[in-house]
């Protein structure tokens, strides 16, 4: 086994406490930032075992010790070597030397940078249903239900200059993923807009796929209007997809508010005219149709930054 010093801190960068008590068969309460448990290190029928949220600190209020995910597994385990066999079964990547990073400290600035162009490089090693912790935070973070998510997303481990990420990934028409992750937002190639056909004459246009999500999320538990939907993933489809748009009765326009937004939608007032609606109105205040979700009930940033 390598370095245990180097390996320590892998997991507890990369694990996160409340997915593993999960794994091992204990299920806490959510109260504000922290999961109560029934101690799993001794007996008690009153929870009083806590778990941060994100940070994978605990302490056991009944017998006053705390610690991190380490020091949890220690005691759980009896050692830290019995510790890291078991975590083997539960994270095996963990244990790759090409195991999958959300991103690596490191890399973030160089990972920030990435647009289209850079595209090709990235491959596809591996798609499945989301599961990794940090993804699944990400997108309750973006208050879009799991359930939704789960719908319509993936996770896509993938390959970029030699190193190996995981995104939530939204699959295109032509096989291609757009993918984001809570640093990065990128595309695999082929490169394309989303188009999911309901046998519907209204569409409704997004620009991203989180707005998309967000869509559904103000459906959730209400009858929702029959419509089809096309995901742009990058207003530089919007052209292509106009003789698409054309093929409705009504568009619902849910585009972003802002410069490049605001082209789309003139050149969709132009050449569809009256079959074109302007959604917008619904989030003026904000810069899309998810942070409109994400901060309901706050004040809006741009309301905010106005001039009295």
């Amino acid at each position: 086994m390598e370095n245990q010093k180097k390996l320590s801190q892998r997991v507890k960068e990369q694990i996160n406490l409340v997915d593993l008590l999960s794994k091992l068969g204990h299920h806490g309460v959510q109260k504000g930032r922290n999961y109560f448990y029934n101690s799993p290190l001794r007996d008690e029928k009153t929870p009083s075992f806590s778990v941060h949220a994100t940070k994978s600190i605990w302490k056991d209020w009944g017998d006053g010790s705390a610690g991190n995910i380490i020091d949890f597994g220690e005691r759980y385990f009896g050692s830290v070597s019995n510790f890291f066999k078991e975590l083997k079964r539960y994270y095996p990547e963990i244990f790759n030397e090409t195991h999958p990073n959300l991103i690596n400290k490191n890399d973030q600035k160089n990972l920030a940078k990435i647009n289209e162009k850079e595209a090709p490089e990235i491959k596809i090693v591996h798609v499945k249903p989301l599961h990794s912790f940090p993804l699944l935070q990400y997108i309750k973070e973006r208050r879009v239900p799991g359930t939704i998510a789960d719908q319509f997303c993936k996770e896509v481990t993938y390959e970029l200059k030699g190193k190996i990420y995981y995104a939530i990934g939204f699959k295109n028409n032509s096989g291609g993923y757009a993918l984001r992750n809570r640093y990065m937002k990128s595309a695999s190639m082929p490169n394309d807009a989303t188009f999911i056909d309901n046998g519907s004459k209204s569409l409704a246009v997004f620009e991203g796929f989180f707005d998309f999500l967000s869509y559904k999320t103000l459906y959730h538990k209400q009858e929702e209007p029959s419509r089809n939907f096309l995901i742009l993933n990058s207003t530089s489809f919007f052209e292509k997809c106009l003789p698409l748009m054309q093929q409705h009765h009504r568009v619902h326009g849910f585009i972003d508010n802002d410069k490049s937004g605001d082209k789309c939608t003139a050149k969709a007032q132009e050449v569809l005219k009256e079959k074109y609606i302007d959604e917008r109105s619904l989030y003026k205040l904000y810069n899309d149709l998810n942070d409109f979700i994400k901060n309901f009930g706050q004040k809006p940033k741009n309301q905010l930054n106005q001039k009295l």
